[in-house]
């Protein structure tokens, strides 16, 4: 979704910096804001050229200051990531220029291409989605940089865990208990770390007989290096939150049908499952709110609460 502002939308120094990184002739016309991030602010620039046509840049700002101290590490995590997507088949934006450190900016900022497609949350037709997101997630994890980004980071921890509302006391105490033994051994793989289907455009201007095609994976600013069972669990809890908990385990299903590899055993493949379902217990009410935006109004934060409650019952009971 897009708000369409005028160019002052964007800051004063922030868009003089972006001026500067255009093409001789070229001017911004108009900015829209686009919904779906939690960190930052996304905005898409559409650039006047000297021939009259018109071509498309992101920006990603960073403005909450609980993410500004971080916003050097980010940015320069998914510069580093994009111009490494650049020689190979995964569709992700192209790094244009970067200020991670807010020199030249109000604020810590990022531009960056735009890519086509949009990305599709509706409850209909998620299994003919969820085979592109199972392939596209293996090409991700088939990808051997030379320089590995660093290792992931939890993202909670058993003392911090805290049920919602309602939840199973008991099945989230059982589950805090899971990711209290340490990590189990895995098999290292370049992880997107926040794949899931808010960062995934799909074509949805010709449908085709193939099933939807995806042009783009955004939002690489997470990037890390860990067991592929962490990105399956990640876009699993945001597939079961946003359609019901039987999805969250058949993508991990489609995963392997795709050619993916995940932990033998499974005690192994419920502790990277539960570590990042847990995760979203102590912010849901951000999550669920780029799907109301997004047009996902039954969504509500109790909502969202009690699907992932089920969810992790779902999980003890499945691989427990």
């Amino acid at each position: 979704m897009t708000d369409q502002d005028d160019t002052g939308a964007v800051r004063p120094l922030t868009l003089a910096w972006v001026n500067r990184q255009l093409n001789p002739g070229e001017r911004v016309l108009r900015t829209e804001a686009l919904h779906g991030g939690i960190t930052a602010e996304m905005r898409r620039l559409t650039i006047g050229t000297r021939d009259g046509e018109t071509r498309s840049l992101v920006l990603r700002t960073f403005v909450d200051p609980s993410f500004v101290a971080e916003a050097e590490d980010l940015l320069e995590r998914e510069a580093r990531a994009l111009a490494l997507l650049t020689a190979t088949s995964v569709p992700a934006p192209r790094p244009v220029a970067s200020d991670p450190t807010a020199a030249r900016c109000e604020y810590p900022s990022l531009l960056m291409t735009h890519l086509p497609g949009r990305t599709v949350l509706d409850d209909q037709d998620v299994e003919t989605r969820l085979r592109p997101l199972a392939r596209q997630l293996v090409a991700v994890h088939a990808l051997r940089p030379a320089e590995r980004p660093r290792t992931y980071g939890a993202w909670t921890s058993a003392d911090a865990v805290t049920a919602p509302d309602g939840a199973d006391a008991a099945a989230w105490a059982a589950a805090a208990d899971v990711i209290r033994r340490p990590a189990p051994p895995y098999d290292g793989r370049f992880l997107h770390r926040d794949f899931h289907p808010g960062n995934v455009l799909f074509d949805v201007s010709a449908p085709s007989p193939a099933g939807p095609r995806i042009t783009g994976v955004v939002d690489w600013v997470q990037t890390s290096w860990g067991p592929a069972d962490l990105d399956v669990a990640h876009c699993s809890t945001n597939l079961a939150l946003l359609h019901g908990p039987s999805w969250g385990l058949r993508f991990a299903e489609a995963y392997e049908e795709a050619g993916g590899v995940l932990a033998a055993a499974a005690d192994e493949r419920l502790y990277w499952r539960l570590l990042d379902a847990l995760a979203f217990a102590s912010d849901v009410c951000s999550v669920a709110r780029p799907w109301r935006q997004a047009g996902r109004a039954e969504l509500t934060t109790r909502a969202v609460e009690r699907r992932l409650d089920a969810y992790v019952t779902t999980l003890l009971y499945a691989l427990g």
